[in-house]
């Protein structure tokens, strides 16, 4: 099967720096305004940006320190920022990170000579719905969560200056996990969230935890990437048809390292009998074991096999927020930029 070209991304969150908690980051987007919170938290999130620069990533998300849920569901929710219920004003869907990042990206321009190219990513409007609601589904209410998701998404491609969105991400985890969603007003509500993005010509992703709707997401003209994770249970591939992608022509962004790290470490304690959150060192060996360049090259080859020119995105399975340092997060990053340009580079065409 013919090799497309792959783009290496990553889903967004990224643990928080030694000395710094989640209540401190909550504080600092609450207090934004504050010169010594702002001057900070500008100072964390360029931090971060930098380091999945330096690790290789081509695409890389905002990186995302605030809960995925309220980030998007307070300002939806605030009625001063609304002009009807649960339907954002414009000018107040803002994702506050990427005003910080205006200053490395115009930094990045300079010394690159190009725009930085960014994927953003907004909670999904069937994740907010459920966490918010219980069911039924009310159209109506899930139409205008969904707008307003779609304007978080405008507001950030246009008012870029230094950077370029290439990617918006819909964050749709619970989707074929939580059995109280089904599957009314899934394409409506993705097809507002995704509209505007799609027009503009930027590559739509939805991020799924489960493929269990990937045929659902196949209908929504506004979505062309489905995003699996593949590398922590390869077995999921397994649900979806590349026929059905060609017919629809849509896209995959596959998983291909492991971001499960209390699996890993667990999976790893018990081979080696060891005790990877007490014994030095164990946690290095720990990624390096699950996520070495050669499982993630393998892992594309494998998926390759499969579905061939229909992958598009590789990257980690989901956001490294969990893991207990911004050290083995960026050296997740770093094998697997080494893994994909090892899969890129070997001229073998897949059979």
């Amino acid at each position: 099967m013919k090799r497309a070209r792959l783009i290496f991304d990553d889903i967004g969150s990224y643990p928080v720096p030694e000395g710094i908690t989640k209540e401190w980051i909550k504080d600092a987007f609450t207090a934004l305004e504050t010169p010594s919170y702002k001057s900070k938290l500008s100072e964390i999130i360029q931090d971060a940006m930098w380091q999945k620069l330096n690790a290789g990533v081509e695409v890389p998300n905002y990186p995302q320190f605030q809960n995925m849920l309220t980030q998007f569901s307070e300002p939806i929710m605030d009625g001063k920022r609304t002009e009807a219920p649960l339907l954002i004003k414009e000018e107040e869907a803002r994702i506050s990170e990427l005003t910080i990042l205006e200053e490395l990206a115009e930094e990045y321009m300079e010394q690159k000579g190009e725009k930085l190219k960014l994927r953003i990513c907004v909670t999904g409007p069937i994740e907010l719905y459920y966490k918010l609601f219980m069911p039924p589904v009310y159209i109506d209410v899930l139409s205008n969560i969904a707008t307003s998701i779609g304007r978080f998404v405008k507001h950030a491609v246009e008012e870029a200056k230094h950077y370029e969105v290439v990617c918006a991400s819909i964050d749709e985890p619970s989707m074929g996990l939580d059995p109280r969603i089904e599957e009314e007003g899934i394409i409506t509500a993705l097809e507002l969230a995704s509209e505007y993005a799609f027009r503009k010509g930027i590559d739509t992703q939805i991020h799924l935890h489960s493929p269990i709707f990937y045929e659902t997401v196949c209908q929504v003209e506004g979505i062309k990437v489905i995003g699996v994770e593949s590398a922590s249970n390869p077995s999921l591939l397994a649900l979806i048809d590349k026929g059905e992608l060609d017919h629809s022509d849509k896209f995959l962004r596959i998983g291909v390292a492991r971001t499960d790290i209390l699996s890993m470490a667990a999976e790893y304690d018990e081979l080696h009998h060891t005790n990877a959150f007490k014994d030095k060192g164990v946690l290095e060996a720990v990624v390096n074991e699950y996520n070495s360049p050669e499982k993630v090259t393998k892992r594309l080859e494998k998926a390759y096999s499969f579905f061939g020119e229909r992958i598009k995105y590789a990257g980690p399975d989901c956001g490294l927020g969990p893991f207990p340092s911004q050290e083995l997060a960026f050296m997740v990053l770093k094998n697997t930029s080494a893994g994909i340009k090892a899969f890129c580079s070997n001229p073998r065409v897949s059979e």
